[in-house]
Formats: structure tokens, C-alpha cells, sequence
């Protein structure tokens, strides 16, 4: 009896001994707290954590006299976003970390940051950091795919993966996640996607349990196969291909893991034998859906793809013996002025200008029907001539309210155009058209975020839909939408996925095949290259501790910015280098330097300019 006495004893000591050490570690903070002041609200931002012991995020605002708590966010949410409403307000923030127990960090360092009217630049940043978050933040824990919508648990979407591995590039080119953080990410995913998914012929569903890998079926007969879906994957892991080219581990693998899953797709099997090829494939139905695929629709990508597959290649016949061989694939008529070479008239929703030109840059070429660019930017010119027609009397509808695509609406979820119109705009639309119409596609996004707020901009960016007539504002957020806006602005400032995914072997020798030839006809650097030397004015100012400095060189010279105080004594050099043309930006971090007033300035070849800027401790 004493001896068990003394062994329960022992076992409660060891007990309270473990639980002293588990109380007695520290939960640390986050890191990177930073706070980006926009024009009508404020994005509180931290570094994403993986530590296993973190619970969630505590977010505090300063009230003029102490912290009080504003937000609490899961250990998934590296992110806060305070809508203000107005500009000229500047607010102050500080972050705790929490752990499972509800145990919390001391407070991170105070942040703050003031609303205030913003560039076209700062807007781009804007959308394209909310956005990104869908993708990063989002994504799915255990395999990193993208959750086919805002809400859906464990349902994936292929499609949208391809789509979000586009987008996380984007994310490490802007800055928003480091390299190693975005190399993490895609492993995750690639490493899932070749020794978990369910492949059927190589080929991937179109839904997929995030956990398991296992195929969620989207109808009754398409319970396997995607092709379509499939093709957008492929297209994003090629860009990553190129992207990721270090000779790291990791980066190795993920090449490895990409070429194997490319390599698996058995796009000849997808043909049965035919000209064509087919959208489905089920273990239980085989091809009775029997789906043709044949445009014009979002489905060139496929047919790009299977006749540059190195291991199940399709015909180059395919392409206009398949793909082009409708009746109704070749216009050539005019919509308010705007001529469309292919497609339905008035060019149907405008996903077709985006899916299959994520990657594939329609740039510069053409086969024997049409340039696709010009195609394409013609097709979103005569969605946005006939918002401002408005023939159906919408309200709002105009120069700066337009866009139609596939989306959710007030009814459900439906396919927008001009000829199947009930006065739902879709964001993505004119976004994911920013290089075909960049002027007018970023007038539209100011424009919304001023006229609607946080109606249409929320968390991951600009929501869904909207339908001003019938005063509805959706507050989805889908990833077959989200991720086009954020590829296509990217491409639009950069170019960087385009120029991975063409940078393939496979590539040119497909479009060699089919007999694409040059077409210089449009060219988005030059259109992006500025006619004159320009300072602009940083954003945001005041600031603390960072500001962004922008400026334009419109041909390759010597430049050199440097800040000044207000005795004119010099207190740091930003850039002294030869820069290409175009629009630069640099970041100045003042954190060393005092509160107060500076100048900074900037000399390149005969022009000379100076800007004030306030630093704000």
C-alpha cells in the first residue's frame, strides 16, 4: 500500500513538473508587424507563423488613452484589416500572439500608418496584396491547394491551384512572403499533388479533398477526370518550372515533382482515338459525358499543352482540326466599333480573354485566324462600350462600372455577358483584363473601391460580384475569380508569368508546330514605357518607419536619389546606378533617422526633382 502511496506521489510530482515546464515557455510575439496605411482603410500585417504552438493572432488598436483589443484572428491569419472609411486618419497598432490554452505573447513594437489618397501604383499593391492572401493565408493547410471558395472546407479546386501557385510567384515578386516562404508553399503543394491526389490517366479532378487527396465529385458522371481543370494546373506548375530554377534542394524537387506530374498527363488517351480532345473521364462512366472541347471558349490552354507534351503528345492537326473546327469560331464582325476576329459576338464572358492566357502570352503572335492580345483587348473593350451603352438600363452601369464573366449573382451562380446580362458586375473582369486594357481597367478599380468601399473590398480583396439594380453585394470570394486578378496584374506590371511559362523547352517548338507566326502588332513594354523623366511623390507621407518612392525613366540612363534634411545635409543615398526604362520602385526605411521633415531627390542626366517627405516616429 505504501508503495503504490508513493508512486501515485511520484507521478504527481512528474505530472505538475511537466506542466510547470509547459507553462513556463514563452509565446513569442509576432515578427514583421507592420501597418500599410491605403486610402480608406489600414492592412495590419505580420509574418505567417509554423509554429505548431500557435493558436491565433491578437490584433490591438490604440484609443487615445490605452490598447484595446479590435480583432482575433486564427493561427492562419497573418493579416488585419481596419476599414476606415475616410482619409487623413492615422491609427496605431500593436499584436500578441496566443497559443491553444489562450495564453498570450507580450506585445509587439506600435505600428502605425495614416489613410490618404492614393496612386495607381498603390491601388495595384493594394488589390494584389488583399488578393494574394486567398491563396497564402487560405490555402489549405494540410495539401497548400486552393479551396475552390470562401467557406468550402475541405473542397479544392485544381483549377484554382494552377491559378494560386501563379499567384504565390506573384506574392514572392512583390514582396509579400520571401522566397524560401513561397519555395515551402509550392513544395507542400507539388509534394501533395504527385504521392497524394487521386490521377486518373495523369489527369486530376476537378474537386479535391484538401486532407485526403481524394476526388469530390462536381456532378453525377464527373466523378474523375478533368481535362480543363487539369490544363490550368499544368500551366501554373509550368511557370514554377521555370521560377524556381536554384539549385537548392528543395527547388530541385519541386522541378522534379513538376516534370513528373506534367509528364504523367496522358493527353492522347483524352482524344479517344479522334481529332479531338474530350473535357471528362470517370472510373465509373468512362467518357459518357462526352464533351467535346472546342472553341471558342476557356479551353486553347488544352489543346497548347497536349500538343507540347513530351511523352503523350497529341497531333499539331488537333489544333485546327479540333480546337478551330466549329462553325462559329471565326467572327469578323464589329461591336461598338470594336472588331472581334474570333469568338461569340460581343465575345462572351470574359474568362475566355483570361484562363488560357494566364501563362501563355498571346503577345506578338498569331495563327492563321487572329493575334489573341489584340483579340482579347478588343473583347473587354466591347464589354466596357456596352456598360456604357447600358441598352437594359442598369443602374451605375458606365465607363467605369463594367465587366461580365462567369460569377455568383443574387440567383446563385451564373455565366455573365452582354447577351446574358442581369446587372451583375464581376470584378475579375475588367481586373483580370489589366494588360489588354490597363488604363481602363485600373480607372475601374479605383473607382469601385471609392463608390462601394468595403461592400465589394474586403479581406482577400475585391469580392465576387455585384449588382447595384438590385442593391446585392456578394461576400464570396471564389478561386477561379481571385486568381486571374492577381496573375493578370501581375503580368501587367512584369510579365514575370508569362515570361516563365513561355521560357519552357516545350513551348515553342508546340507553337512552331501549329504555325503560329510573328505578329509584332503590340508590344506591353513599350506600351508600359513612360515618356519622361518623373519623380513621384512617396506613398504613404507621413510614414513610419517605411515609404515607397516611385519614379519613370524613359530610357536607359545613370540616375541617383538621395534624401536630404532640412539644413541640406545629405542623410542617405537610395540609388546611384543605371536604370532601364520604365517605372521603379524603392523602398526607404528611416527607422535609423529622427522624427521630422526631409527632402528627397532625384538627378538623371539633365532632370532634376525634389519631393517633401514626413517621417512620423
Amino acid at each position: 500500500m505504501k508503495i503504490k502511496l508513493l508512486l501515485i506521489k511520484l507521478i504527481l510530482i512528474l505530472i505538475n513538473f511537466l506542466f510547470s515546464n509547459i507553462n513556463s515557455q514563452t509565446i513569442q510575439p509576432p515578427t514583421g508587424v507592420k501597418a500599410i496605411g491605403y486610402e480608406s482603410h489600414i492592412d495590419v500585417v505580420w509574418d505567417f507563423s509554423t509554429d505548431p504552438n500557435i493558436g491565433g493572432y491578437k490584433v490591438y488598436r490604440f484609443n487615445g488613452t490605452s490598447y484595446e483589443l479590435v480583432k482575433k484572428t486564427t493561427k492562419y491569419e497573418s493579416f488585419f484589416m481596419d476599414w476606415i472609411g475616410q482619409t487623413g486618419i492615422q491609427n496605431k497598432y500593436k499584436v500578441s500572439a496566443y497559443d491553444f490554452n489562450e495564453r498570450e505573447s507580450n506585445l509587439s513594437s506600435e505600428v502605425s500608418a495614416i489613410t490618404h489618397t492614393m496612386t495607381d501604383e498603390e491601388f495595384l499593391d493594394m488589390t494584389q496584396r488583399a488578393t494574394f492572401r486567398y491563396f497564402y493565408d487560405y490555402g489549405h493547410p494540410t495539401s497548400g491547394l486552393a479551396r475552390e471558395r470562401y467557406g468550402s472546407g475541405e473542397t479544392c479546386t485544381i483549377g484554382g491551384t494552377g491559378f494560386g501557385i501563379m499567384s504565390i510567384i506573384s506574392g514572392i515578386e512583390r514582396g509579400f512572403i520571401t522566397r524560401k516562404q513561397g519555395v515551402d508553399r509550392i513544395f507542400k503543394i507539388v509534394n501533395f499533388l504527385k504521392n497524394s491526389a487521386d490521377k486518373f490517366h495523369g489527369v486530376f479532378p476537378h474537386w479535391m479533398n484538401g486532407t485526403t487527396g481524394k476526388t469530390i465529385p462536381f456532378s453525377q458522371y464527373d466523378d474523375g477526370a478533368d481535362l480543363i481543370e487539369t490544363a490550368f494546373l499544368i500551366q501554373g506548375l509550368l511557370a514554377a518550372r521555370q521560377y524556381f530554377d536554384r539549385n537548392d534542394s528543395f527547388e530541385l524537387i519541386i522541378r522534379s515533382f513538376i516534370t513528373d506530374i506534367w509528364e504523367g498527363v496522358e493527353w492522347s488517351w483524352f482524344t479517344q482515338g479522334s481529332n479531338y480532345l474530350y473535357w471528362h473521364w470517370s472510373p465509373n462512366y468512362s467518357f459518357r459525358m462526352n464533351m467535346r472541347i472546342q472553341g471558342p471558349n476557356e479551353g486553347m490552354i488544352a489543346y497548347l499543352l497536349a500538343i507540347a507534351s513530351p511523352t503523350y503528345k497529341i497531333s499539331p492537326t488537333s489544333y485546327y482540326n479540333g480546337w478551330t473546327n466549329t462553325s462559329y469560331y471565326v467572327n469578323g464582325k464589329s461591336f461598338y466599333g470594336y472588331k472581334l476576329w474570333v469568338g461569340w459576338d460581343y465575345g462572351g464572358p470574359l474568362f475566355f480573354a483570361h484562363y488560357s492566357f494566364l501563362g501563355f502570352d498571346p503577345r506578338n503572335k498569331k495563327d492563321k485566324y487572329c493575334n489573341y492580345f489584340d483579340n482579347n483587348k478588343n473583347h473587354t473593350l466591347i464589354h466596357r462600350a456596352y456598360a456604357i451603352a447600358n441598352p437594359k438600363k442598369f443602374l451605375d452601369y458606365g465607363e467605369n462600372v463594367w465587366g461580365f464573366t462567369a460569377s455568383d449573382d443574387p440567383n446563385g451562380y451564373d455565366v455573365h455577358e452582354p447577351n446574358k446580362d442581369n446587372g451583375t458586375i464581376s470584378p475579375t473582369a475588367a481586373l483580370s483584363s489589366m494588360p489588354y486594357t490597363p488604363k481602363e481597367s485600373i480607372e475601374f478599380l479605383k473607382n469601385i473601391y471609392r463608390k462601394y468601399g468595403n461592400k465589394v473590398f474586403g479581406d482577400y480583396g475585391f469580392k465576387d460580384a455585384f449588382n447595384p439594380t438590385k442593391n446585392w453585394f456578394a461576400n464570396s470570394y471564389l478561386a477561379i475569380d481571385q486568381g486571374p486578378i492577381m496573375v493578370m496584374i501581375e503580368n501587367y506590371r512584369s510579365q514575370t508569368l508569362w515570361k516563365k511559362f513561355m521560357a519552357n523547352p516545350e513551348i515553342q517548338p508546340m507553337l512552331n508546330a501549329i504555325g503560329f507566326t510573328s505578329d509584332p502588332t503590340n508590344n506591353l513594354d513599350e506600351i508600359n514605357i513612360p515618356s519622361e523623366f518623373n519623380l513621384l511623390q512617396n506613398y504613404p507621407n507621413p510614414f513610419n518607419p517605411t515609404t515607397n518612392i516611385e519614379f519613370t525613366v524613359p530610357r536607359k540612363t545613370d540616375v541617383e536619389i538621395k534624401v536630404y534634411d532640412l539644413l541640406g545635409r545629405e542623410v542617405a543615398q537610395l540609388v546611384n546606378e543605371e536604370k532601364n526604362a520604365g517605372v521603379h520602385k524603392i523602398i526607404f526605411d528611416a527607422g535609423k533617422l529622427s522624427s521630422g521633415i526631409y527632402f528627397y531627390e532625384m538627378k538623371a542626366g539633365n532632370y532634376s526633382n525634389r519631393k517633401k517627405i514626413i517621417f512620423i516616429k
